[in-house]
């Protein structure tokens, strides 16, 4: 039996502006409607004998991780939730444990981040097949990519001697990140693969080695799930427990210590979009060499990529740059620095900017809201309610709130009044008066919230009841994050 184990909580830190914290770019449609996470529960569907996937994931992005499944149309996974990041090592053996615990018996791993682009999908499940004969032999088997070209932002391995079954080598050795001059000598040298971070084991075998080689780690993620507690769709492994592992990665904490460990080279093209430069060569390109994505005028232009989100972006007598527009920042780079990105990201979070945390439009699990202005006693949201869908009944201490229904009808709660709003229709919610919005129509509810007060901040909120399982009185992960103005 597989088991697909999909790592879905990472923050894409280098495709920002696109990418924020609180919407990575697994969560993004780049090519087409699905986004890679969801390309990635599609591919599950041609293995042979697999069962419904386990998600790990965290907190901040758990009703993202629901939707985005719903919408799949694949069959209904196991969500679970990291109590804190910890790397990929605890997250696999929090899946591990899981699926001992699920199936009461062994079963096989198939662990995939969630942000790869896989194009021959004939050629990726020729690889899982020859990896399950590996698996089943008792080894632990991790993907290899065939190197294009010296890239210095993948980790590499080493192969070692032919398998005895099936295809693939032993591994002799893990290396990081290289210079060019050392990335250039392994591709050249044919013995050296990129790492692609997919592995495939028994779960038995990997929490074995597991015990062998981090005892700490092993501990804390049998302790976790067994005093989980389920949450709707959500498994919450106990936090306190969980807190105690190290953090490591699968290479570091197992691969790099087991005698068990093989590679076995991927039947496909592989791109991890790990940066902007990865992105161009996925895309369509003009005689020049440019990728354009949106409303793009681009002249006298080579080796671009220009890609706009809410406006018009016109590039001029520009080279090997990568252009991205959101409504909130936009990015020039030299696609030679593209790895540098992930410090202007820390910079930004070092700064407190909310650009590295949320893009203007932020997903809830009732639908969105998006900014649209603010001052320094107001703020102006559009906000949008998903057919059937509620917020949580909720009340403020510092602002008052003005709603105008542009288009559906809305069930409004205020104190004890109940009453519809239909569109140009609209209400005053007073400070500190208990208030609740709902979607009772047909179509999406799209509706102008004003607010104003002394204090708009996000901390403001107190939440008496909620449908969606966040907790009466919580002033965090509220239905609408707020950043302060004064």
């Amino acid at each position: 039996m597989l088991v697909p184990v999909i790592l879905a909580g990472g923050s894409g830190a280098r495709l920002w502006p696109l990418s924020r914290e609180a919407h990575p770019k697994q969560f993004i449609s780049l090519f087409e409607k699905e986004s890679l996470f969801q390309r990635t529960l599609a591919r599950l569907s041609q293995l042979d004998d697999c069962t419904k996937p386990i998600v790990v994931g965290n907190e901040q992005h758990r009703f993202l991780i629901a939707e985005q499944i719903k919408q799949s149309a694949q069959p209904h996974s196991s969500i679970i939730l990291e109590p804190c990041f910890k790397s990929t090592a605890p997250a696999v053996a929090l899946a591990a444990t899981q699926a001992l615990q699920d199936y009461d018996q062994d079963v096989l791993l198939l662990v995939l981040p969630a942000d790869h682009v896989i194009e021959d999908i004939d050629g990726f499940i020729s690889t899982i097949n020859e990896g399950i004969i590996a698996a089943n032999a008792g080894k632990l088997v991790t993907f290899g990519v065939l190197p294009t070209h010296p890239e210095t932002g993948y980790g590499y391995i080493q192969q070692g001697e032919a398998l005895s079954t099936g295809s693939g080598f032993s591994i002799a050795r893990f290396v990081e990140k290289p210079d060019v001059a050392t990335a250039k000598q392994y591709v050249e040298s044919k013995a050296y693969w990129w790492n692609s971070g997919m592995f495939l084991f028994s779960a038995s075998a990997f929490l074995q080695e597991l015990l062998l080689h981090e005892p700490s780690m092993f501990h804390a993620a049998k302790a976790a799930i067994r005093q989980a507690t389920i949450d709707r769709d959500f498994i919450r492994p106990n936090s306190i427990e969980f807190e105690k592992s190290p953090t490591d990665s699968i290479d570091y904490a197992v691969m790099e210590k087991t005698i068990n460990g093989a590679v076995i080279p991927l039947q496909s093209k592989w791109n991890d979009v790990g940066a902007w430069d990865a992105l161009p060569p996925l895309l369509p390109q003009d005689k020049q060499g440019n990728a354009c994505v949106g409303d793009v005028m681009i002249e006298k232009s080579e080796n671009c990529m220009v890609r706009a989100e809410h406006r018009l972006v016109v590039a001029v007598g520009v080279k090997d740059l990568v252009i991205v527009e959101t409504s909130d920042a936009v990015l020039i780079l030299d696609k030679s620095e593209a790895q540098q990105v992930k410090q202007i990201t820390n910079k930004l979070r070092d700064n407190a900017r909310k650009e590295v945390t949320f893009h203007r439009r932020v997903s809830r699990p009732w639908g969105a809201f998006e900014s649209i202005d603010a001052g320094e006693r107001f703020q102006v949201k559009r906000i949008t309610v998903a057919v059937g869908e509620r917020l949580s009944l909720q009340r403020h201490h510092h602002r008052c709130e003005h709603w105008v229904v542009v288009k559906g009808t809305a069930r409004v709660t205020r104190g004890e009044d109940v009453f519809l709003l239909s569109e140009n229709q609209s209400t005053y919610i007073p400070i500190g008066v208990n208030h609740r919005l709902e979607n009772v129509g047909k179509i999406p509810l799209e509706m102008i919230e004003v607010q104003s007060g002394a204090y708009l901040g996000e901390d403001d909120i107190v939440r008496l009841d909620d449908q969606y399982g966040r907790s009466a009185g919580s002033t965090t992960d509220n239905d609408k994050i707020l950043i302060p103005t004064t």
